[in-house]
């Protein structure tokens, strides 16, 4: 069986950005809020999780920050005795006035998802006018100490693609890591298999290493996927970082440590497969702390054995599995 060290957390289905890989304009059909899991629910499974060794809970969404009292959830989860990191994912709209506060309530870091460095093609790819507030939220996060604070970056062709060069100099001038990831056939599919993508459709990392290498020189590689971690990192002249995640064209699935809870309330041990473990139902009917721990468990027993999940056909995106 699979090991298991990260859970990572979906507390809300709800976006304030409506990103074009992730959503149509018009959003999707959202949870009922009593389908989502309470906080207290959420750290029942927490600490079965915990028990069962896990050691990193990551809160995610949709957008986790614009769900009410997160604050609460951070505190309860902080109080965990076994979480080593605390990290959250956040696309960095609403963390200017929130990052002071989420430090004091025990949050460890964050990873900010920013695809694009200028405003009309930011604008354009989440369909908000809103990167002057991320940009805000960063340096609310790093005064704050949130630290070390990852950039993502979702490259999505003939979009952002361009701007490989334009980030790693943001990493190099703020001291940053941005990590880029290849887009995966997740949004928007039709109810059939992807095992590999149309060369069109994503951009490979080696692609984005080829271009900032033509400005910056070899890269100087720093770690790879077999850490257990799905980005390989290199580090830039200046002292700045970036990684790639590769899930196309170099995937990582045997490294994989991860574990998602759905906002509904299910475990899904993997990303591109569609087996879910409902914990919710058990929690409701008065599930026993070592019950839910032997439903983590019987999750983590059903993670893939391979070298590389294809990616099973679904309506459900990014938002609506847990980023």
């Amino acid at each position: 069986m699979k090991k298991v060290d990260t859970l990572r957390v979906s507390i809300t289905d709800r976006c304030n950005l409506r990103c074009i890989y992730c959503m149509p304009e018009e959003g999707v059909p959202l949870l009922p809020s009593e389908e989502i899991l309470s906080y207290e629910e959420i750290e029942r499974v927490v600490r079965a999780a915990v028990n069962s060794g896990v050691s990193k809970v990551r809160l995610t969404g949709g957008e986790p920050l614009v769900r009410k009292n997160v604050l609460e959830l951070v505190e309860r989860m902080a109080s965990i005795s076994g979480i080593k990191d605390l990290p959250l994912t956040t696309n960095g709209v609403l963390l200017e006035k929130m990052a002071a506060d989420l430090k004091r309530a025990g949050l460890h870091r964050v990873s900010v998802s920013m695809d694009s460095l200028q405003p009309e093609k930011y604008r354009d790819m989440t369909r908000r006018p809103w990167l002057q507030r991320v940009l805000s939220g960063i340096e609310a996060a790093r005064q704050a100490d949130l630290t070390p604070l990852k950039i993502n970056v979702v490259v999505v062709p003939r979009e952002n693609d361009d701007e490989a060069v334009d980030f790693a100099r943001f990493a190099d001038r703020e001291g940053l890591e941005v990590r880029f990831i290849e887009q995966m056939p997740i949004a928007n599919r039709a109810l059939r298999t992807y095992c590999t993508m149309p060369a069109a459709e994503f951009v490979p990392s080696e692609v984005l290493k080829e271009r900032i290498e033509s400005e910056y020189g070899k890269l100087e590689p720093l770690s790879g996927v077999e850490t257990g971690r799905p980005a390989s990192l290199y580090r830039l002249s200046g002292g700045g970082k970036i990684g790639f995640i590769s899930a196309l064209s170099r995937p990582f699935c045997k490294w994989c440590r991860r574990m998602r809870l759905t906002p509904e309330g299910t475990l899904r041990p993997c990303l591109a497969e569609s087996t879910e473990i409902d914990v919710k139902g058990p929690l409701r009917k008065g599930a026993s702390q070592k019950e839910l721990e032997e439903i983590f468990l019987y999750a983590v027993s059903q993670k893939p054995e391979k070298a590389a999940a294809c990616f099973e056909g679904s309506q459900r995106g990014m938002s609506q599995i847990g980023g």
